[in-house]
């Protein structure tokens, strides 16, 4: 298995969870339904075998090259070979009742065979789930997770993997629709991949469209924001300061730590930036969030939080999994939770004054407090 970089992977999310895309077409990394959720594609930290969705040309690939659409968080690849050229759409659909991840293919020149292999790892890549699989439908599930995949093709199972090939020519479309759904209910329909794809630009763009500062940097500026925008839980407002978990912070260490949760001090800069871009939006969703979580005795807060602010973040190491490019421990949640740093409580201020100063409304303490 070739090595795998991370400059290599692009981001899709949905304000829900994020999911990372190698170049090469493989999903090697998501955590469903929340960004602190257990993964369900662990290969970024291991192989295949803990989890992926590769989507790619069976043939010799001759060149390939990615790009987001412009002001999006949609992902494009193209694939070139000597019998034809395809582009693999990538994204997920920002709606409030679903989370799914859809791949469209659109054939762009000749005729292009494709492969998805599509193999499921709860648990952080160390649980197999059930299989039923239909011919164009095929279901997972395994304890209260389901997870169920909507192709435009016969489907068949290949050792641990759900299988498909199709053959793609110019003009046409093709699309594959991965759904998150729960166990005890029924599994969740397909969605209109076109009309997906277009909701999901307006979404993007009409959010970054309120960003209207002049700068030496436009697309530079806008894709960070952007980037910030898909941190934010659409829920509740908290602000994660990464999706991952156990990305080393230099190579060959064990500085590997759990960032799929709301820092105080990241959020407060995070809120800061977006305050000055004019997004007053997110900083209010953040601070009513900040006064959830602390409760009633703020003289108890923490450094960090769950996405839901909630506190327990109780460190353990996932020893199956070998790391990103075999930098261990894989470590799933933060032991730095029950620190005491002092510097927040001045980041804290320092946001909140910000915030006063763009005038934003100030908050129904009782409201938020009551608030299910």
């Amino acid at each position: 298995m070739a090595v795998k970089f991370i400059e290599d992977y692009g981001l899709i999310g949905d304000g829900q969870t994020a999911a990372l895309v190698h170049r090469d077409g493989s999903i090697d990394w998501l955590c469903w339904p929340r960004f602190d959720s257990d993964a369900c594609f662990a290969a970024l930290l291991g192989t295949s075998s803990h989890g992926c969705w590769k989507l790619a040309p069976v043939d010799a690939i001759t060149s390939s090259s990615r790009r987001y659409r412009d002001d999006t968080l949609v992902l494009e690849t193209d694939f070139v070979l000597t019998t034809g050229h395809v582009r693999l759409i990538d994204f997920m659909p920002v709606e409030n009742d679903a989370s799914a991840v859809i791949r469209i293919v659109r054939g762009l020149a000749g005729k292009v065979s494709l492969r998805s292999e599509l193999d499921l790892r709860f648990d952080y890549g160390s649980l197999r789930p059930a299989l039923e699989i239909g011919h164009d439908r095929a279901v997972a599930f395994v304890g209260p997770d389901l997870v169920v995949l909507h192709a435009p093709t016969q489907l068949s199972q290949q050792g641990t993997c759900i299988v498909s090939e199709v053959e793609v020519s110019e003009g046409e479309e093709i699309a594959f629709c991965l759904r998150y759904g729960s166990a005890t209910a029924a599994p969740p329909p397909p969605i209109a991949a076109g009309t997906a794809l277009r909701s999901t630009e307006e979404y993007w763009r009409s959010w970054i469209a309120k960003f209207a500062i002049k700068t030496q940097w436009p697309e530079a500026v806008r894709r960070s924001l952007l980037t910030l925008r898909a941190m934010i839980y659409r829920s509740t407002g908290g602000i994660i300061a990464a999706p991952t978990t156990s990305l080393p912070e230099a190579p060959a260490e064990n500085l590997n730590w759990d960032y799929r949760y709301c820092w105080l001090r990241d959020a407060a800069f995070t809120i800061t930036v977006l305050l000055d871009a004019g997004y007053h939006d997110e900083a209010k969703a953040f601070r009513d969030w900040l006064l959830r979580a602390a409760g009633g005795e703020p003289e108890k807060i923490r450094i960090m939080y769950r996405v839901d602010g909630s506190r327990r973040l109780e460190e353990w190491i996932a020893s199956w999994l070998p790391g990103y490019r075999g930098a261990r421990p894989v470590r799933i949640g933060n032991a730095a939770a029950a620190q005491r740093q002092l510097d927040v409580y001045g980041e804290l201020l320092d946001s909140v004054a910000a915030a006063a100063k763009q005038a934003l409304p100030r908050p129904n303490v009782k409201a938020i407090w009551l608030r299910p």
